[in-house]
């Protein structure tokens, strides 16, 4: 347990935490709607700090980010708790680990062993990753500074329900970043969507992607295609539009097979051919770099050159080569690949 950062006293022991955009008011003795923060006689906690349930050395392409340093290694990390409730969920047994009183799991860890394991593991970033890491952000940022001290980069693998507040810090105005890259889910673009699915709302996820990316963060786009619930061919244009628009067309978009999970497992896996037609989708809008996830063997997850078309990265799963390019160059063309570390 620590005293949580990003927090404010509104009267007596109520407090108000402006970590994620729920903007949770929590009375004494009472926790936030992620379960791992909770109001002590006034003061603001995080019961995650340091708590570490999941540690492993994975692929960075498996975040999934294709042009944050390719081919590299992150070392990644979670605690329990989300600020989300999915019911397609994939990581449900520690994301919502929390919650009917089951207690805060994890083995004590200090950011120091974190950053420490990462450099014996020759691993190029730090991957907050597996469940929300903006709700162990104490720990995220205590590790993101210390890791940057020691040359490694720091990544989100995100619902992106963070707040200004919460990015001054991460990602402040002034350039002088903590957080390197983030892939961030954009499971819809309806409010409805997110309210009946998650128990969040559209907006704060659309503005924290382009704050992100108004301050430098690499940034790569996810979204989980279920059938019924987001796959039209309109919601997805309206998606892959926002990106080309409000982002860049340089920003990479996944768009990934659903399969039944969790609390959803009325709705069957999505055809393949819906995912390859929002890949057609996303380019149609613009997009440079369009992925289609869990379809292997369909050649959508190879970097293709947005000048002349030519393969620049081949992929089969997390397995790559990089036989068409060369420091980011296309060998074909001279175009430039968009990223960081190419």
């Amino acid at each position: 347990m620590k005293k949580a950062m990003l927090w404010n006293v509104l009267e007596d022991t109520l407090v108000q935490c402006v970590l994620c955009a729920h903007r949770c008011r929590i009375p004494q003795g009472r926790r936030g709607i992620c379960e791992v923060r909770e109001n002590r006689e006034g003061i603001l906690y995080s019961l995650v700090y340091g708590r570490v349930i999941a540690q492993a050395v994975d692929p960075i392409e498996k975040k999934p980010l294709f042009h944050f340093h390719p081919g590299s290694r992150s070392y990644s990390i979670a605690t329990v708790g989300c600020n989300f409730r999915c019911t397609f969920c994939q990581n449900a047994d520690i994301s919502q680990a929390v919650r009917g009183d089951r207690g805060i799991m994890g083995r004590d860890t200090t950011a120091e062993q974190v950053v420490a394991a990462a450099q014996e593991a020759a691993c190029t970033s730090i991957a907050n990753t597996y469940t929300e890491p903006t709700m162990f952000f104490e720990f995220s940022y205590e590790i993101g500074r210390l890791a940057h001290e020691r040359g490694i980069a720091n990544v989100y693998v995100s619902n992106g329900y963070m707040t200004p507040e919460m990015l001054d810090l991460m990602a402040p105005a002034d350039g002088q970043n903590i957080l390197d890259a983030a892939n961030i889910d954009l499971k819809a673009f309806t409010d409805a969507f997110y309210r009946e699915q998650c128990g969040a709302r559209l907006q704060p996820v659309l503005d924290a992607l382009k704050l992100l990316k108004a301050r430098g963060v690499w940034l790569e786009v996810t979204t989980l295609i279920i059938p019924g619930l987001n796959d039209s061919d309109a919601e997805l244009g309206e998606i892959a539009t926002f990106i080309a628009q409000e982002l860049s067309p340089d920003t990479p978009w996944h768009v990934s097979r659903f399969h039944p999970t969790f609390r959803l497992t009325d709705r069957p896996s999505t055809p393949v051919n819906t995912v390859l037609r929002a890949r057609e989708i996303g380019l149609e809008a613009g997009l440079h770099y369009v992925y289609a996830g869990n379809v292997p063997g369909q050649g959508g997850e190879d970097t293709l050159c947005p000048t002349c078309g030519a393969v620049a990265i081949q992929r089969t799963g997390f397995r790559e080569r990089h036989d068409g390019m060369s420091d980011g160059v296309c060998r074909s063309c001279g175009g430039t690949i968009a990223g960081v570390g190419l």
